[in-house]
């Protein structure tokens, strides 16, 4: 890598978003420093779109988002969405029949790139409390291409749900973990928060040596790994800690914040 990184991408959730839901005023401008130095920002997340737009808002519509762990790309500009890879509906039926297999009493949801629906069985997320589901027969759920693949089950740790969904899956979609409360999240086969990054730093000529990535939690682990340089902060997950390059401080202390201000000063 040299004096800077070409590409910054980072994680929301647990990375740059405080345990209060916010994100504060000197991480958007440890990020400004990072354009001003030529540099591009990236933002990759398991968040949907639509819940995007105070995230955008909060950057200044400056910068590009990568939602449902590479599905889509979303232009913070114009809090517009690109497709980039979703599931095929007969994958994401076999992969909906694996995981009630796997987990009785499971409930599932799906992500599309316009919108979101669930089954009967499903309890909503944190950031959906106030919003009514839409709850739909397989038929109907299954019944065209998803961005993101849903399985909660609030009696399951993340950990040990994951470990019991990754058998019945193999082959079909890419299984991951955020660490929300008994949810597990599929997308669409070999997609990942690294393979997207990784098409766009391509398109820039920019290579992985000169690509900085932060995260905590198990879905970023494909991007910490892929990237150059990889940083963990300290409230990450363990097996985060243990991969990345670098340990930072915590989201409360603004740790990504702190490094971005050393590196560009």
């Amino acid at each position: 890598m040299g004096a800077f990184p070409s590409l910054v991408a980072t994680d929301l959730d647990g990375t740059i978003i405080r345990r209060d839901g916010t994100i504060s005023a000197r991480t958007v401008a440890a990020f400004a420093r990072v354009e001003a130095a030529g540099a591009r920002f990236v933002l990759v997340t398991g968040r949907p779109p639509r819940v995007m737009g105070p995230i955008a808002a909060a950057f200044g519509h400056r910068g590009t988002a990568i939602c449902a762990n590479g599905a889509l790309s979303y232009d913070m500009r114009t809090e517009t969405v690109e497709t980039l890879h979703l599931i095929p509906p007969p994958v994401l039926a076999a992969a909906a029949a694996g995981l009630r297999s796997a987990v009785p009493g499971i409930g599932i949801a799906v992500e599309y790139p316009d919108g979101h629906a669930a089954d009967a069985a499903y309890q909503a997320a944190s950031w959906d409390v106030n919003l009514s589901i839409p709850r739909l027969d397989d038929v109907a759920l299954f019944g065209r291409p998803a961005s993101k693949l849903l399985g909660r089950h609030f009696g399951y740790a993340c950990d040990e749900l994951l470990a019991l969904a990754l058998p019945g899956l193999g082959g079909l979609v890419s299984v991951t973990h955020s660490n929300a409360k008994g949810l597990v999240e599929a997308s669409a086969l070999g997609v990942s928060k690294a393979t997207v990054v990784a098409e766009l730093a391509a398109g820039q000529g920019i290579g992985p040596e000169s690509v900085l990535a932060f995260g905590d939690m198990p879905n970023d682990l494909p991007l910490l790994s892929w990237a150059g340089t990889s940083c963990a902060v300290a409230n990450a997950h363990p097996a985060v800690l243990a991969a990345a390059t670098h340990v930072i401080g915590s989201n409360d202390e603004d740790g990504v914040a702190a490094y971005l201000e050393d590196l560009y000063p």
